[in-house]
């Protein structure tokens, strides 16, 4: 009865923007759902999120969600932000591989129906790539790496050989 009366509420406010109390109880119900376990930190909208759905907070356990996503994509795009988020959150608490990278991760990922990345919100352009603008080359074997950060070649050595590297910018200048 009360999962029916959360479910109206969910749809009426569609019409309006949903404010952080129906994101909370929205949380809590997915995490129930599709985890088996309570959420029992804070979720909040956050408008000033630019480039990503969601964040989780290690320290704090408290989720974050793009307001933004759910005006341009809706109710399914942000439910899948959501189960992405906490996958982060139940997996950190658990003590599993909470990150992006670890099978943990894309495993239950996988298996609840998040989404790996969200979509680009209308009007923002994808980044470019940037430049190679450095090279850093072994001083001992002429081993070549392109790089588009400087950084500091003293506290690298060479992967090929163990020698020296030095740091050349692409531009001329030394």
């Amino acid at each position: 009865m009360e999962s029916k009366s959360l479910s109206n509420s969910m749809n009426h406010s569609m019409n309006r923007s949903m404010s952080n109390e129906e994101l909370q109880e929205w949380v809590e119900r997915i995490s129930l759902e599709s985890f088996g376990v309570p959420f029992r930190h804070q979720a909040t909208f956050n408008a000033r999120l630019s480039s990503t759905g969601g964040r989780y907070f290690m320290k704090s356990h408290h989720i974050e969600i793009n307001p933004h996503q759910l005006a341009a994509y809706g109710r399914s795009e942000v439910e899948k932000i959501i189960k992405h988020e906490l996958c982060h959150y139940h997996l950190h608490l658990r003590g599993m591989g909470y990150q992006h990278r670890d099978a943990d991760f894309k495993a239950w990922l996988a298996r609840v129906g998040g989404s790996r990345h969200c979509q680009t919100l209308p009007g923002r352009t994808e980044r470019k790539p940037q430049p190679y603008r450095y090279k850093l080359v072994c001083v001992s074997c002429k081993q070549e790496y392109m790089r588009k950060r400087k950084m500091n070649p003293q506290r690298y050595r060479c992967g090929k050989c163990g020698g020296k590297l030095r740091l050349l910018a692409l531009d001329g200048t030394p």
